[in-house]
């Protein structure tokens, strides 16, 4: 069985580059995280027997362009390696990585920078985004925000730039701050995914539209922090309880009637072992 890991359906092209890989392979199927751009699924992806996407939404179009079986399965963290073990001092206030919308980082710049405001605004903590040393800085991007209070995120139809295309989808960045133990700030995204994979009370908190008045209100927050404690020990435990990678590929073994292995069987157990440590 040939299996491929596909962040976008470009991706999907992998298996045209072996040469006969219907012969060599009887089984062929893909994990596809970008699912949502349909101008990107290529020719090859006719080759596999199934894919999954992460959004419920995206399940049509490669099945009836295609033919082939499609799944929807949610991204996930690896909530076993990262999770915290035990609390840590949280002494950066807010955090900020990847993607901003500029009028809120101009903001947040402008108040949390100046020498007037005790509070500290880290951002843009990643130096490469290609290269070996990005699987390295993720060990960083964690300590950092195993040690930060808030984490931002926006939906990707925030002040959109470039011309990457857009989707109301959950990404990493939600996850893993939760995993992290951050309150998350920002927008959340407005869809069926962000409704089934962060339903639990205060998993996100909604900033007012105008920046101005969001930089208000996460400086309120983090004068009160109140519920900052019991609302970090949910976030934790509801990432290691549902949304580790293991908890994915049980579900696929479920959806492609594969044996799951001892390993997992172990791993599982494991993380059901760490989210006791964090339970309410």
């Amino acid at each position: 069985m040939l299996f491929v890991v596909a962040r976008g359906p470009e991706d999907l092209a992998l298996a045209g580059a072996i040469p006969d890989v219907r012969r060599k392979f009887s089984r062929i199927h893909a994990f596809v995280t970008d699912s949502y751009f349909h101008a990107g699924y290529v020719r090859e992806t006719a080759l596999y027997d199934s894919i999954t996407v992460t959004a419920h939404e995206d399940v049509a179009y490669p099945s009836q362009r295609f033919g082939i079986g499609v799944h929807q399965l949610y991204q996930g963290a690896d909530a076993m390696r990262w999770s915290p073990r035990e609390e840590q001092a949280r002494s950066i206030d807010l955090i900020a990585y990847g993607r901003t919308p500029p009028s809120y980082h101009a903001a947040f710049s402008r108040r949390f920078h100046d020498d007037a405001s005790a509070h500290l605004y880290l951002h843009s903590p990643l130096g490469n985004l290609a290269g070996p040393s990005v699987h390295l800085e993720r060990g960083m991007l964690f300590k950092l925000l195993h040690r930060s209070s808030i984490s931002l995120a926006f939906n990707l139809l925030v002040e959109p730039q470039g011309s990457r295309p857009r989707s109301m989808m959950v990404t990493s960045r939600w996850l893993e701050s939760l995993l992290a133990g951050c309150i998350v700030a920002g927008h959340r995204p407005v869809s069926r995914m962000a409704e089934e994979m962060l339903d639990w009370p205060g998993a996100t908190v909604e900033l007012p539209q105008e920046p101005h008045a969001a930089a208000d209100r996460l400086e309120a927050m983090l004068a009160s922090r109140d519920g900052f404690e019991l609302q970090r020990r949910r976030n934790i435990e509801r990432v290691l309880t549902r949304h580790d990678w293991r908890h994915r590929i049980d579900r696929l073994c479920t959806l492609m009637g594969w044996t799951r292995p001892a390993r997992l069987e172990q791993d599982l157990g494991h993380l059901q072992d760490l989210a006791a440590r964090w339970a309410d």
